[in-house]
C-alpha cells in the first residue's frame, strides 16, 4: 500500500508529487499504519472476510481524507488469509450472508462511488434487508457487482489481474520505477471502473486510449497525468489492483529496492 501511493508517476492518482484538495499523501500513509491490526488478524485467521474488511475500514476512518484503501482491503484481506491466490479465491467462495452484511456496514465508515442505478445501492437503508431476503453471501455481492467493478471481478474470477500485475512486476524487476511502468500498462489495457462509475464508460475508455499512447511513446505520462487531474479522472480500481499485485509479487520474491 505504501509502495503504490509513493510511486511516481501514476496518472490521475495521488502520489508523492501531488494531492487532491481533501485527500493527501499523508492520509494514505496514515491508512497504511492504522489498518495493521486487521491485517494481523487476517494472517492468523482471527475473523471472517466481512468482519476484517469492516475492522480495517473503521480503523482507517480516523483520518479526514475519506476513502483511501477500501478497495485494497477487499482484495488484501482474502489474500492475507490464504497462503496462495487459489486459496484466497476459495476463502471468498466460502463466505456467508454475515460477511455480506458486515461488508455493507463498512460502507458507513467510508465514501465509495456506486452506480446510480444499482438496486443493491449501499446507501439505501433497505439494501441489507434485500441481501437477507435473497440470502446473498459476500461472494454473491461481488459476483453481482463484477460486470461493472474490476475489484469485485477479481474476487469472483480468481484474482486474474492481481496475478497479471505480480507477473509484470517480476518482469520489470531490474528497472527503475517498475510500479509506475506496470500501472501505466494496466491503465493502457483495462478501462478503470472507478472512473466509469463517476464519469461513464466513455471517459474510462478515453483514459485507457491515452495510456496506450503513453506506453507507445506518443504521449508523456505527465501529459496524461495533467489530463486526468484536469478532468477529475481517478483510476482508483486499478490502483487497488496494483496494491494486490504488489502484495503477491513481494511474497514471491520481488525486490522493491532495484
Amino acid at each position: 500500500m505504501a509502495f503504490e501511493v509513493c510511486a511516481w508517476c501514476k496518472p490521475g492518482n495521488i502520489d508523492r508529487c501531488h494531492d487532491y484538495p481533501d485527500t493527501r499523501l499523508e492520509h494514505f500513509l496514515a491508512s497504511v499504519i492504522f489498518c495493521r491490526p486487521a491485517f494481523e488478524k487476517a494472517e492468523l485467521r482471527q475473523g471472517t472476510v466481512g468482519t476484517l474488511i469492516k475492522e480495517a475500514t473503521i480503523l482507517t476512518s480516523r483520518h479526514k481524507g475519506g476513502n483511501t484503501h477500501f478497495g485494497a482491503f477487499i482484495l488484501l484481506i482474502p489474500l492475507i488469509m490464504g497462503d496462495t491466490i487459489k486459496e484466497a479465491a476459495e476463502i471468498v467462495r466460502q463466505t456467508t450472508l454475515k460477511d455480506a452484511l458486515d461488508f455493507y456496514d463498512a460502507f458507513a465508515h467510508t465514501a465509495v462511488r456506486v452506480r446510480e442505478e444499482d438496486e443493491l445501492d449501499i446507501n439505501d437503508p433497505k439494501a441489507k434487508e434485500e441481501l437477507q431476503r435473497r440470502n446473498m453471501t459476500f461472494y454473491d455481492v461481488m459476483d453481482y457487482s463484477s460486470p461493472h467493478d474490476l475489484v469485485a471481478g477479481e474476487l469472483t474470477r480468481g484474482f486474474p489481474l492481481t496475478r497479471y500485475t505480480a507477473d509484470l512486476l517480476i518482469h520489470y524487476q531490474e528497472e527503475r520505477n517498475a510500479i509506475s511502468k506496470v500501472f501505466l500498462k494496466l491503465l493502457s489495457e483495462f478501462p478503470d471502473t472507478f472512473i466509469a462509475k463517476k464519469y461513464g464508460a466513455t471517459a474510462s475508455e478515453l483514459v485507457r486510449e491515452r495510456a496506450a499512447m503513453v506506453v507507445a511513446g506518443k504521449m508523456s505520462s505527465s501529459e496524461l497525468d495533467e489530463f486526468c487531474l484536469d478532468n477529475g479522472y481517478n483510476p482508483g480500481s486499478l490502483a487497488d489492483i496494483m496494491i494486490s499485485g504488489l502484495f503477491v509479487a513481494l511474497g514471491e520474491g520481488w525486490e522493491w529496492e532495484h
